[in-house]
């Protein structure tokens, strides 16, 4: 039962993750209203929780229940994996920084960094390719 809870947990971290960076990428452009602004840095905050939540699914998966932990440790796809999914975290940071400074902007709106556009659309892609990853190491390739 202990495996079902924290494949579920990753499994809903992983959802979450998408679906806030999918939803983030839709209301971000180049310049965006205080409203849209407060939609994406409160996304920012669950997309960070999903972050946490999806590391601890995941870690608990890989050390403590389910396969052995030298089934993944030997496996480079799951290398490649827990590489991408950092990479992820550290592509995070410098938008979850910029909303936390800018929260109080004065203005009506705020212009957004192309930058922190192409942040959001590299962790979308990799994201989206990380779940292939899974099945590929599900296989045992």
């Amino acid at each position: 039962m202990t495996e079902v809870f924290f494949r579920y947990l990753h499994f809903i971290g992983i959802m979450s993750l998408s679906a806030t960076l999918v939803a983030q990428h839709l209301i971000i452009s180049t310049e965006v209203s205080k409203e849209q602004f407060k939609k994406i840095a409160f996304l920012d905050i669950i997309y960070i929780i999903s972050l946490i939540l999806t590391f601890i699914g995941g870690l608990s998966l890989w050390l403590w229940v389910g396969k052995d932990a030298s089934f993944y440790s030997t496996n480079w796809v799951f290398h490649l994996k827990l590489s991408m999914f950092v990479l992820v975290y550290l592509l995070s940071i410098y938008p979850t920084r910029f909303f936390l400074r800018n929260k109080k902007s004065l203005g009506d709106t705020v212009k957004m960094p192309k930058i922190i556009i192409m942040l959001f659309r590299m962790q979308l892609l990799l994201v989206f390719i990380m779940p292939f990853l899974g099945a590929l190491i599900a296989k045992g390739l």
